[in-house]
Parts: C-alpha cells; structure tokens; sequence
C-alpha cells in the first residue's frame, strides 16, 4: 500500500506502548495505555515527525530549496519542520503568530538555534493572517530568485497524513486486542485524519475521538474528512475507507495556547500519579477531556484507552513559576544550615 509513496526517515520506530496503571485506577477505567509518539526523537521528538517524513519526501523530489511553513509562537510544527529542513540541506522560514514576542525560549529558542528565518505577527494567530504572510514571504522569495515549497499548517495535507495511517498500522503490530478508544489532541486535523483511516484499515475494532485545542466540532469533522478522503484517494482507497465514524470533543481548547486550569490540573495528576510529562497546549487538555469523559461516564468503565502522547515538550520551559508559590519548597539561608546539628 505505501511502497510506491516517497518517504524520509527522521523518527524513530515503532515508538513504544506504555500502561498507565496508576491513572486508569485513578480514572476508574480498565487500563489507560500511551502511545509514546513524544520519543520520535528529532529535535526533542513529536507527532510531526510521522507527517515530516512523507511531506518532505515530496519537497525533495519536486526540487524545492526552501520550507515557508506557518504556526503559532510556540509551535511544535515549526520546531520540527526547522530541524527537518536542515538534515535536507534546506533554507527554512517559519511564519509565526500570537502575543508579546519579547523572549526566544522553548520551542521559539529551538528554532533560532536550526538558524529559521522568522516572520512573525505580533497579536493574532489566525490561520488567515498566517496565509497571508506565508504567501507574501513566498513571492518575494521568489523574486530573490530561490524556489520556496509553501508547508500548511501542521504538515496536514494528504501527505502529512500518511504518517499517522501508516502509525495504525504499526500500532495494529503491537496491541494483542484491537478493541481498544484511542484518544488523540487535535490540532490541524492530519493526525486525527491519519487515525480515522489508518484505524479503519488496521484496527476495525477501535474507535478514534479527538480533543479540540483550536477549533469547534463542526470544523474539525469538516476538515478531518476532507483530509481522511483525500488521504484515501492517495493510497487508491475507495472512497469508503475514509468514512467511518469518530468523535470529536471541543469544550476544552478555549483560546490556543491559552493556558486553562483543567489542563494543568490534568498534567499535574499525570505527573504525580505516573512520571509523565504533558504540556498545556495540545496533551494537557487532551488529557482534561479524557477525565470529563471518564468522570461523566461518557466511556465505559471496562474501556481500554490509548493515549497518543504527541509531544509537545519544549513548550513547557516557555514558562516559568516563581519560587514563592510553590509551597514544597523551603527557603534557607547559609548561616541557619551551618548552625544544624549533624
């Protein structure tokens, strides 16, 4: 099915499957297990790894020398894309969006260390400014004589989305029963799109239920379709393949970026109950949707839940907590150590 499409290798596979004992107990659900797509390795690892590897194979036969891709200031896309670019040999422009860009720090610190040029609006990330400027940056590009290949957001074209397809199937490998809930963050839509068909091809069984960071319900079925048809329509797919059923919940993604209370709160829980990191802007609130659902008895109680964790972790050293107001830590000084009996 895959032989005769282009493909790269940046991540490394298969990424492992971990049980989360503590927090299916937690969650009073059968066993909640986590598809570790945080280890896919390049530049600090990530979902966009899978979609990089066919996207970018086409970039590198259509001949392009320069990546124009867009996201928001912290974008895990653009992060990746930057590092990608440069194991090809390629110039790389990212045009970014959103508040106050005072500080290179997370993933922002990571794309001017891949040397990125960078665009950006300071005070809105709509996906049409971001367009706008994304084209504005390709025209004059191309007056300056290079040949710039303009990346959507997210990496989610048909392409892109051939990651995670090919992902089920390397999660059909590893499950010894198909009948599993997956749950993944949704954001540009590809990898809920690659889920919804790689999971009606390998995983008959399953059923796939995104949670919204960015977009309503209606928009993203709209998109996730599209994109699961035109994805199917690449791999000589009857058009029946990319309709099946899947669930989208929006109630959780508020502003993108926007760090809210129940995501920290359901990063926390994870954190504490099992090690595991989860940033706030995709995973985090992935994560809080999870909860609801388990608290409200959306899901059953004999569910087995896979979590894709797709990364996201530069994100979190974009911010800081100020010492006072973490009430575990104790203050000392030299002279009151000094005066302790040993």
């Amino acid at each position: 099915m895959f032989e005769k499409i282009e493909r790269l290798h940046f991540a490394n596979l298969p990424t492992p499957i971990e049980t989360a004992d503590r927090l299916a107990q937690h969650l009073g659900l059968k066993q909640i297990l986590i598809k570790r797509d945080d280890l896919t390795g390049l530049a600090l690892g990530g979902n966009k790894a899978r979609k990089l590897e066919f996207e970018l194979a086409q970039v590198v036969k259509m001949g392009y020398d320069t990546i124009v891709t867009v996201g928001g200031q912290q974008s895990n896309h653009a992060r990746m894309t930057a590092a990608a670019a440069r194991k090809l040999g390629l110039e790389v422009v990212l045009v970014l969006g959103g508040k106050d860009f005072n500080e290179f720090k997370g993933n922002l610190l990571l794309d001017v260390f891949f040397g990125a040029e960078i665009h950006y609006i300071n005070g809105s990330d709509e996906d049409e400014d971001l367009e706008t400027l994304q084209f504005a940056v390709c025209e004059e590009l191309k007056k300056e004589g290079k040949n710039p290949y303009a990346l959507p957001l997210g990496g989610s074209t048909p392409h892109g989305t051939l990651g995670y397809v090919k992902a089920m199937e390397e999660l059909a490998g590893q499950l010894h029963d198909d009948k599993v809930h997956i749950f993944t963050p949704v954001g540009s839509c590809g990898t809920l799109a690659g889920c919804v068909l790689g999971a009606s091809l390998f995983l008959p069984n399953a059923e796939v239920t995104g949670i919204s960071v960015s977009r309503t319900v209606a928009d993203i079925t709209r998109r996730t379709k599209v994109l699961a048809a035109q994805t199917a329509a690449l791999l000589g797919l009857e058009p029946a393949f990319a309709d099946v059923k899947f669930t989208v919940y929006d109630c959780y993604h508020e502003e993108y970026a926007k760090h809210i209370k129940i995501a920290m709160d359901a990063a926390e829980t994870c954190a504490r109950l099992e090690g595991m990191i989860l940033d706030q802007v995709y995973t985090g609130k992935a994560m809080a949707g999870l909860f609801d659902l388990a608290k409200r008895e959306v899901l059953r109680k004999d569910s087995t839940v896979l979590f894709i964790h797709t990364g996201g972790m530069p994100e979190i050293f974009a911010d800081t907590i100020n010492i006072p107001d973490y009430p575990k830590c104790t203050k000392y000084t030299p002279d009151a150590v000094r005066k302790m009996k040993r």
